[in-house]
């Protein structure tokens, strides 16, 4: 067909249409520009319970050496290839016993990890060794050496956050393994930490990292410090918190005040007995790890039931509540994207 002839029938220029990897937009207007937000995520939670033993049978069936990192990923039935938790974060599972190393590698995601149970292990990040406690928030910043070795007695266990979803969507993906099983430790253990464990007053002689912009400078953020924040505030019962989140603390980057990764927001909010929250909705897709207590998420019509040490999830723009019981009160550590739907300009909320 020459640029002069033209189809003579709407079937032909269809046909055309295709033949030329082209598509008529007013067939899947409605799908490309809907009135709002439509997640292929599902609501869901995996149990911590259910997913230790299988976790501990690989612990026992599959090596560090075979698997490069030990991990279960709790992948949303709405996402399962490529597998995620919501579309931007993924959530896992990781395990180290006692005597083995997880060998050093770097990936442009950004990562961190919330420690769940265990003593004796450490992470060392470009250099520096962070000591791994349960409830210690540690950071993997993108493109950072990280290698995890345990030389306790008992299963360590944390769980892995990682924004990997967003940066392959991205088509950003890197990844390398270290030249050397581990690296060296080039810093004193936890420096980081303890330079910048002062509140307002941050080191005058470090500036900013140009390399990697809006990353905190802070490797691990300890269970002990945020423990207590939460109990001042909790004990004052002075205040009320967020009618939706309860006492919502945010684990701050001390150079900007800002999220601690540039794409993931690290939360922990201590939820009062009897609470029963506000439903509201937001286009951040956020992911929930119970610290401890028991309780309930609401997510549109959809009941979960959570306990100890499960994760679940809440899709952006899905409507969702948080109730706890009166025996006692919950604590849930949270991390979402909302910092960069922020920056792009496309959060949204609304209270229901």
């Amino acid at each position: 067909m020459t640029s002069t002839d033209v189809p003579t029938t709407d079937e032909r220029a269809y046909a055309d249409m295709a033949e030329l990897s082209a598509a008529p937009l007013w067939r899947q207007y409605g799908e490309l520009m809907p009135a709002q937000p439509v997640s292929r995520a599902r609501p869901h939670l995996w149990p911590y319970a259910r997913l230790r033993p299988v976790a501990m049978h690989f612990s026992r069936a599959l090596s560090l050496a075979e698997a490069e990192r030990r991990v279960l990923m709790m992948v949303n039935p709405g996402l399962t290839d490529p597998p995620a938790t919501v579309p931007t974060l993924f959530a896992g599972i990781q395990i180290v016993m006692p005597g083995e190393t997880a060998r050093a590698h770097r990936h442009t995601a950004n990562a961190f990890r919330f420690i769940i149970e265990g003593d004796g292990a450490v992470t060392t990040v470009n250099g520096e060794q962070l000591a791994m406690r349960p409830g210690d928030l540690l950071l993997t910043p993108g493109w950072h050496w990280h290698d995890h070795a345990h030389q306790g007695h008992s299963p360590m266990m944390w769980l892995d956050g990682l924004d990997y979803p967003l940066v392959n969507n991205l088509n950003a993906g890197f990844f390398e393994l270290y030249q050397a099983p581990v690296q060296p430790v080039a810093n004193p253990d936890e420096a980081s930490s303890r330079q910048f464990r002062h509140g307002r007053l941050n080191p005058a002689w470090r500036a900013p990292s140009t390399e990697h912009p809006g990353v905190s400078p802070v490797g691990s953020y300890p269970w002990e410090e945020t423990e207590r924040a939460l109990a001042t505030i909790t004990e004052a019962g002075t205040v009320a918190g967020s009618a939706a989140e309860g006492i919502l603390l945010e684990y701050s980057n001390p150079w900007t005040g800002g999220p601690v990764l540039p794409t993931i927001a690290c939360r922990i909010a201590r939820l009062r007995a009897g609470f029963a929250g506000v439903p509201r909705q937001h286009t951040a897709s956020t992911i929930y790890h119970v610290v401890s207590g028991s309780g309930s998420t609401t997510v549109g019509e959809q009941r979960l039931d959570w306990n100890e040490h499960d994760t679940f999830c809440v899709p952006g723009w899905a409507r969702y509540a948080h109730q706890v019981a009166a025996q006692g009160d919950a604590t849930l550590f949270s991390y979402t994207d909302e910092p960069v739907l922020r920056v792009l300009g496309l959060y949204r909320e609304q209270w229901l």
